[in-house]
């Protein structure tokens, strides 16, 4: 679960890293050394780089690259995640309920009191939709699953719209040529969002995050040499990871004859072989796919020189 991954981040990390919450960045003026950065509440301070990881719609991708708009490509479906109640769902087991078009769920890991809901429904971009306004999101999944009597969409559904966590979004992909300009890079979703039907947010942000850490380590201060080998040792794992076409169709059929189709696959012992094989694959080869990098120098402590 992501609050656990976070835990298990910010004990890797230490004490020696500057944590500010409730703030944002507003402005970012480079210079031939350096970055200026403005905030929203606190002072103005200044940088050496800005790793911008700030997600799908990212502050810092917007300031150093332009609209969202130029990067953002619509996958005709919008998704929500919230808490559901954990005896909804079957212990260790993922539930999917599928209509033409529309998939309720529920995930429950064992280790968590809670379960997780999910829903995604296909449609067109909506002109009129707004990725800050919850209760714009609330009656999205409301219009789509509230007329749902069947299975246990109902129990999902109030228990999603309860959550003061819920959370909701387009299903969407960022595309790039480059990561980089000046000073300033970006990581994860920010980069390259996949979006959540490739199950792979967290494996790309994380190992880009650690090939951009270690080609800054062995680039002995030149950032602009690291942020191109970052970007050519990592290119290939987002254009695989960014191909979902199948993912979509098998998670969320058009129509009911589809549906079935998915569900006769699903059944077939050479699924279950091939996905077997492919866990193994992964747990095998990805760890010799990364290099190993020297271990950075920390620099002398000063005063805005961590964030």
């Amino acid at each position: 679960m992501r609050g656990d991954l976070l835990g298990l981040l910010h004990r890797a990390a230490g004490d020696d890293v500057e944590y500010v919450f409730g703030d944002s960045v507003t402005a970012l003026r480079q210079t031939g050394d350096g970055v200026d950065v403005s905030f929203g509440h606190g002072p103005d301070r200044r940088f050496g780089l800005v790793l911008g990881a700030d997600g799908l719609h990212s502050t810092v991708r917007r300031l150093a690259f332009g609209s969202e708009s130029r990067f953002i490509r619509h996958k005709d479906h919008y998704f929500a995640f919230a808490d559901a109640p954990a005896e909804l769902g079957e212990d260790r087991w993922m539930t999917m309920y599928s209509l033409p078009g529309r998939m309720a769920g529920i995930y429950r890991s064992g280790n968590h009191h809670q379960a997780k809901a999910y829903f995604i429904f296909r449609s067109p971009e909506l002109p009129a939709y707004d990725h800050r306004d919850v209760g714009q999101h609330r009656r999205l999944i409301g219009d789509a699953f509230a007329a749902e009597t069947s299975w246990r969409t109902g129990e999902l559904l109030a228990a999603a719209l309860a959550d003061p966590d819920f959370y909701f979004d387009a299903l969407s992909q960022v595309r790039m040529d480059s990561w980089s300009t000046g000073r300033v890079a970006l990581a994860g979703d920010a980069a390259h969002c996949a979006s959540p039907a490739s199950g792979a947010g967290a494996e790309l942000a994380l190992v880009g995050a650690y090939r951009l850490a270690g080609e800054l380590a062995a680039a002995g201060g030149d950032h602009a040499l690291a942020f191109r080998r970052y970007r050519q040792g990592h290119r290939a794992a987002v254009r695989k990871k960014q191909q979902i076409g199948l993912n979509l169709s098998l998670m969320v059929p058009r129509t009911r004859t589809g549906r079935r189709v998915r569900d006769t696959l699903a059944s077939l012992p050479l699924m279950r072989i091939a996905a077997a094989a492919e866990r193994l694959a992964v747990a095998t080869d990805s760890p010799r796919s990364l290099p190993d990098y020297p271990a950075a120098t920390p620099a002398p402590s000063r005063r805005g020189d961590r964030g």
